[in-house]
Order: structure tokens, then C-alpha cells, then sequence
């Protein structure tokens, strides 16, 4: 009987120890109801539903503009029937890059410019970007991130040639002979790996995974 009672007290003790225990790691007191939580914990809060909410955003735009671009994916006789052209020959850790010029302004769902890889199998389009003149005063996507394309000159094969004026395009590529196309000065680009996996991030320009398509 002694040890029954010891065994039931010990356990009531061990108990007891681990409820406060529990309490202690929730800031809560066992004695008194919960007050409101701290600033500290506010903000922490306030910071990990803000980033739920973008990453949900983000969701949403890829199924949008996959749903809307998916025709294109392994298809480039598609988009370029859609109108898009060769803007530049593959960059390094980027791509082709087909312009359509008749797409203007931001829409999610008509990408001015589609990002190709090129590989034994044929082409995979990787990513969708736009370009600005001067970087956005509110991002057009969640988290957007940016880079920069310089002043060029763009001829009709996909040649580019970076100068800062239009006045210095030659009437034709110096290697390749090919028509003058047109001129830009320096963009603000924002690229959308939404068709190709980038392990540096969904927004960032280069893509390490693509650099076995480097050599075209």
C-alpha cells in the first residue's frame, strides 16, 4: 500500500513538474489566463502570416501564368506563331530569348519575352520576362526581384551588340551580316522561372541549372 501511494504521488509531483514545464515554454501561466502576446511576438507573428500570404500570391501567379504559357513549353514553332522572334542567341546560365514586340506593359498572362533552352531533345522554354525602363515603383509580382540588361543593338539572327546609342548600331552584324533589327537603351528586366527549376530563386536572372545548354 505505502509503495501505491508513494508510486501515485510521484507521479502526481512528475505531473505537475510537466505542465509547468509546458506553461513555461508557451509564456503562459498555469494560474492565470493568457494575456495578450508581447511586441516581440506580434511582430513575429505579423511577419510569418505576411510571408504566408506572399508565398500563396506567388503560388497563384505561377498556376496563372503556367496555365496561360503552357502552349509554348516544349513548342516554339507555337510562340512563334504567336509572334515571338529571336531577340538574342543563348546567354550564358540564362537562354534564347524570343520577343514578342506587339506585347506591351506587365500582364501575367502575356509575357513580352519567353526564355528557351536549347538541348538534344529540342527546346524547353524555362522562364517569361519583362523589362522596364527604370525599375517599378510596386512590384508587379510578390518579392520580385530584378536585373539589368545594358544599351544594345539587336539584329534580326539574334545578334547583340551593346552600345549606348543607336547612332553607334552598325546597318548590319559585324560577324554575322545580319539586318539591324533595333536599339534599346538600359532595362530593368524581371525574369519568371516558372517552367525550369532555379535553385537561386524563382525572380533571380541566371539559372545555374541550365548551364549544360550554354553551348546551344
Amino acid at each position: 500500500m505505502r509503495r501505491l501511494i508513494a508510486g501515485s504521488l510521484l507521479a502526481a509531483a512528475l505531473a505537475s513538474v510537466l505542465i509547468g514545464v509546458a506553461a513555461s515554454a508557451s509564456g503562459e501561466s498555469v494560474a492565470h489566463k493568457p494575456g495578450r502576446p508581447t511586441a516581440t511576438a506580434a511582430q513575429g507573428l505579423a511577419t510569418a502570416e505576411a510571408a504566408a500570404k506572399r508565398q500563396a500570391q506567388v503560388s497563384r501567379d505561377v498556376l496563372t501564368a503556367r496555365l496561360a504559357t503552357r502552349k509554348y513549353v516544349t513548342d516554339l514553332q507555337a510562340a512563334k506563331a504567336a509572334g515571338y522572334g529571336i531577340l538574342t542567341r543563348m546567354i550564358p546560365n540564362m537562354g534564347y530569348h524570343f520577343i514578342n514586340p506587339k506585347v506591351t506593359g506587365f500582364n501575367l498572362r502575356k509575357p513580352p519575352i519567353l526564355v528557351y533552352e536549347h538541348g538534344p531533345g529540342g527546346w524547353q522554354l524555362g522562364a517569361l520576362e519583362w523589362v522596364f525602363t527604370s525599375k517599378p515603383k510596386k512590384p508587379p509580382l510578390p518579392g520580385a526581384q530584378y536585373g539589368v540588361f545594358g544599351a544594345a543593338c539587336h539584329y534580326d539572327d539574334g545578334t547583340v551588340v551593346f552600345a549606348d546609342a543607336q547612332s553607334k548600331c552598325a546597318p548590319t552584324a559585324p560577324k554575322t551580316g545580319a539586318k539591324f533589327n533595333f536599339w534599346h537603351p538600359r532595362l530593368v528586366t524581371l525574369h519568371f522561372w516558372i517552367w525550369y527549376p532555379n535553385p537561386t530563386g524563382i525572380y533571380t536572372g541566371t539559372n545555374p541549372m541550365v548551364t549544360p545548354f550554354n553551348r546551344g
